[in-house]
């Protein structure tokens, strides 16, 4: 099967449907700007069409049975792992991402898949609680939320997509997405492809390859949306948080990260270099949870550094075709161009470099920086790039308080031979999550993955996603005549 086709359209009421935008938008490949496929750019008329088929098909939907559900998801699954190679070939081409990422990714998306099977008899589950009058018996049902907008960006987004949209159907909600246009083979048409194949009904989900430009805040306005799931940056969160606070609409918010990575003073350093490598490194560091400082008590800080450099130069930079590569191109010239300001903007502001990268085609390799102010532009900036910041930290306490010091709160780790400690440090960290002795970068389909402050609303993931996606109803049942006061 050709994942990649000359004209690719929208999906919108269990049909593929040219764009009624009159405008096209080429996807490149990162590496190297070659054309994969052109894209055929939905109209706000069709954008409303689709929130029209979901709203009517969620109805009908919504009446399945949770094994009806669950057969449709593994079907779905089945379809992916059948296309298994050809998607991951995709996932790289479409991102610039590297054969290990890809991997990843394809396996992060599956297991979110196969987590929503275990979540589809949530909205038949009835629960009794007592109540105060004679003869008065309370029910509380969970009922499907109905159509959710569902927007995601262009990182991760044959991952970041399924994460709303299986959940969501398997819940009895319907779905109109919209996946970042630059990667709209991976985070739409794959998707709704897999769907269609998996004889989900008509409407049921719709997939639109549109832009901003075309169909403005109609994704976070159309009254028939009941939640906005967002994955993206906190400057648009905010934005869509004031719009739907305005529209009384709920949201999933996942957005910016500046994740600190600390180094206790009773840390094994070869061990945490490992992992900060890692963490910093996958996917280019375009990633949300990506390792953005590195806080490291100061009696290990000089060691860290000439090790972690050490690595960070000898990573393979290059086409993410070729199963080496580490680090590919970054996705766009727009994020190369401001990945090369911030190192200037670094350089200037006094931090030290202690491994100068390079511009290499549309790929950066390695930049390390010391002495960065914690303050700093640098240090207080979520890169999307491969610019490592590390900081000194004078105590372990000192390290936690740096840590702190952001308005985001996605991610964080802590790396210490004393897990007691840590533990109770990693309590104290204004993250969402902590990992202690590994990276930043962790994920799975059964966790509350989400962040707090600047970094987002909700969570992800099972059970907790259930409470996101439906609403409760409370039924009482009369069984025996009520005698009131007049």
């Amino acid at each position: 099967m050709e994942m990649f086709e000359s004209i690719v359209t929208s999906y919108v009421n269990g049909e593929w449907i040219k764009g009624g935008s009159n405008r096209t938008y080429e996807i490149t490949n990162p590496y190297d700007n070659s054309v994969l496929t052109t894209v055929s750019i939905a109209s706000t008329e069709q954008t409303e069409q689709a929130f029209a088929a979901a709203k009517q098909a969620q109805k009908q939907w919504a009446k399945t049975s949770a094994d009806e559900r669950k057969a449709v998801l593994e079907r779905a699954s089945a379809y992916l792992e059948t296309n298994r190679d050809e998607i991951v070939q995709v996932l790289s081409k479409e991102t610039g991402g590297t054969q290990v990422k890809a991997a990843v990714e394809f396996g992060l998306a599956l297991e979110v898949l196969h987590e929503a099977y275990h979540i589809v008899h949530a909205i038949d589950e009835v629960k009794e609680v007592p109540g105060h009058i004679e003869g008065k018996r309370n029910e509380i049902h969970r009922l499907p939320l109905g159509v959710i907008s569902s927007i995601t960006p262009f990182n991760f987004p044959f991952n970041l997509s399924m994460r709303t949209i299986a959940p969501a159907i398997a819940l009895g909600n319907s779905v109109v997405h919209k996946p970042d246009i630059q990667v709209g083979m991976s985070g739409g048409v794959i998707i709704a492809k897999a769907f269609e194949h998996a004889g989900l009904p008509e409407g049921v989900l719709n997939m639109l390859l549109t832009d901003i430009e075309e169909i403005g805040d109609l994704m976070l306005t159309n009254p028939d949306s009941q939640l906005i799931s967002f994955t993206g940056s906190t400057a648009v969160g905010r934005q869509i948080g004031a719009i739907a606070g305005r529209e009384l609409k709920r949201v999933s918010l996942e957005l910016g990260g500046n994740s600190p990575f600390i180094v206790l003073a009773d840390a094994n350093v070869d061990h945490a270099v490992d992992a900060a490598i890692f963490g910093k490194f996958i996917h280019q560091g375009q990633i949300c949870m990506i390792i953005n400082r590195m806080i490291v008590h100061e009696s290990l800080h000089d060691v860290f550094v000439d090790k972690f450099v050490e690595k960070a130069k000898a990573l393979p930079v290059g086409d993410p075709a070729d199963p080496k590569t580490v680090i590919g191109p970054l996705v766009n010239e727009h994020q190369l161009e401001k990945a090369l300001k911030m190192i200037e903007k670094a350089k200037e502001a006094g931090a030290s470099v202690a491994l100068e990268g390079k511009r290499i085609g549309n790929a950066l390799s390695p930049y390390v920086f010391t002495e960065a102010l914690n303050d700093s532009e640098l240090a207080q900036t979520e890169l999307f790039a491969p610019i490592a910041t590390i900081i000194k930290a004078s105590s372990d306490e000192e390290a936690v308080a740096l840590a702190n010091e952001t308005d985001h709160g996605l991610s964080s780790a802590i790396f210490s031979t004393d897990t007691e400690k840590a533990t109770e440090l990693a309590l104290s960290i204004d993250a969402g999550m902590t990992h202690i002795n590994d990276q930043t970068v962790n994920d799975a389909p059964n966790i509350p993955f989400g962040g707090i402050k600047a970094s987002g609303l909700g969570r992800f993931g099972n059970p907790w996603i259930v409470d996101e996606f439906t609403t409760m109803k409370w039924v009482s049942v009369q069984s025996k005549q009520r005698n009131y006061p007049f």
